[in-house]
């Protein structure tokens, strides 16, 4: 609330005084006048606005007294409250004080969402992908020119901020979030990312870009779970679509820049119903009841395993990956889970 107070009080303040004297002048030619209340409130509007209209009743001494010292205290207040007022709207504040205000009570709504630092090239496209899955998420970049002509699907979920300052991943809502991307052009800017919200989420799955050789290890050491170096994943993503281009454009067809008619997914083990953990993968029937297929498996010691056997075991920490349409994963989900 203090930070509410602080951000808006040009609007705020001009906003209480006028109410205040409002109040007080209405208590006054009550409990002096005995004045209805509305008399009392309409002859306290026509003093402190100087318009000039004359008294509703013959004022007694006290009253006179009263209205003058209303008067005086009035004339630069409501100069002040009516000019601040003026500028608050005429400056765009306005706006700026109902989007900001919606976009707290959206973001306090969120939950296992995720958060992209940074809108530039890289950014924008991890936001064009989780749009595509209809996955929620929150964008914090500093360029205002850049916030303000995002026009996506969740485009009120923009923050104007520096993603390094605690108070913006908090108002972002880290602590709620399942992951956070963060993409900005310095790495020890992404650094200092990671290592904040690593402290203020341990549970948080974090994605970093880095540009420099020596900065992936040093990210991955401040808390960062996977770190991607777009100049040297796009070099070898091309020399791939060279030596095997068919494979390749496979691969981009089933993951995330393929379309929405395949979706590879993971299932972990803690989202599995108790009645099904710790059984075999022929247990399971993954194929038979809904007709995706098991194309890899992660072990609780973190080796991976192409084509598993019908015999292995879905054990804590482990993971399914599984390859199928959107029906298809959507009908496994709900009989994994139910």
């Amino acid at each position: 609330m203090l930070k509410f107070f602080r951000e808006y009080n040009r609007f705020l303040l001009p906003v209480y005084l006028l109410s205040g004297l409002l109040i007080i002048g209405t208590l006054g030619f009550i409990f002096i006048e005995n004045y209805p209340v509305i008399d009392a409130f309409y002859m306290t509007v026509i003093t402190i606005a100087t318009v000039g209209y004359g008294e509703i009743h013959e004022l007694s001494a006290e009253g006179r007294i009263f209205t003058s010292f209303l008067i005086i205290t009035s004339f630069g207040t409501f100069a002040y409250a009516v000019s601040a007022i003026t500028r608050f709207v005429t400056d765009g504040e306005f706006n700026n004080f109902f989007k900001n205000k919606k976009l707290n009570d959206t973001v306090s709504k969120l939950n296992e969402h995720v958060i992209i630092c940074g809108y530039g090239r890289n950014g924008r496209q991890a936001a064009q992908i989780l749009k595509k899955h209809d996955k929620r998420f929150v964008v914090i970049e500093i360029d205002e020119k850049i916030t303000g002509v995002i026009n996506h699907r969740f485009s009120d979920l923009v923050l104007s901020g520096n993603a390094t300052e605690d108070e913006v991943l908090i108002k972002a809502g880290i602590t709620r979030a399942s992951a956070l991307i963060t993409t900005l052009p310095k790495d020890a800017d992404n650094l200092f990312i990671v290592l904040t919200a690593r402290h203020l989420n341990p549970k948080l799955t974090i994605i970093s870009r880095a540009s420099d050789d020596g900065s992936d290890t040093k990210l991955k050491i401040a808390g960062a779970n996977n770190v991607i170096m777009p100049d040297k994943v796009g070099g070898a993503h091309m020399a791939s679509l060279v030596m095997k281009p068919d494979v390749m454009e496979f691969i981009d067809y089933i993951t995330a820049q393929g379309g929405d008619s395949i979706n590879l997914e993971e299932i972990t083990f803690e989202k599995i119903t108790d009645s099904l953990k710790n059984k075999t993968l022929k247990d399971l029937e993954i194929r038979n009841k809904s007709g995706a297929n098991i194309i890899g498996f992660k072990t609780a010691e973190g080796e991976y395993i192409v084509n598993p056997s019908a015999e292995t075991k879905v054990i804590p920490h482990s993971k399914i990956f599984v390859l199928g349409t959107p029906d298809q994963i959507r009908k496994l989900k709900s009989i994994l889970t139910e």
